[in-house]
């Protein structure tokens, strides 16, 4: 899958597509608003993505002390609020390079 079918995908599927990596399923669950399922499988992913991915989540659930625990093991710098959507695009992106 390309990143342009997979943004595509986010905006126009009911249901993620089958052939996902799980952290590209969770970062499309995510997009669904569909928190729960997204986290099950980031927390399972033992990778710096998966931790990257797991920074986010806390992110947007709004616990960013657990939120910048999961970033800086990622290598990555913690977030605020009003940069989740781009710090989203950024990881997906990230799964494409």
């Amino acid at each position: 899958m390309t990143l342009e079918a997979f943004l595509k995908s986010v905006k126009n599927d009911a249901m993620a597509p089958e052939s996902l990596s799980p952290e590209l399923k969770a970062l499309w669950l995510t997009k669904a608003k569909q928190w729960e399922a997204a986290h099950d499988i980031a927390q399972d992913i033992p990778s710096r993505m998966g931790s990257w991915i797991h920074g986010l989540l806390h992110a947007i659930e709004g616990d960013f002390g657990n939120s910048a625990y999961w970033f800086e093991l990622a290598g990555e710098p913690s977030i605020a609020e009003d940069a989740i959507d781009h710090e989203w695009e950024r990881i997906v992106k990230a799964n494409f390079a």
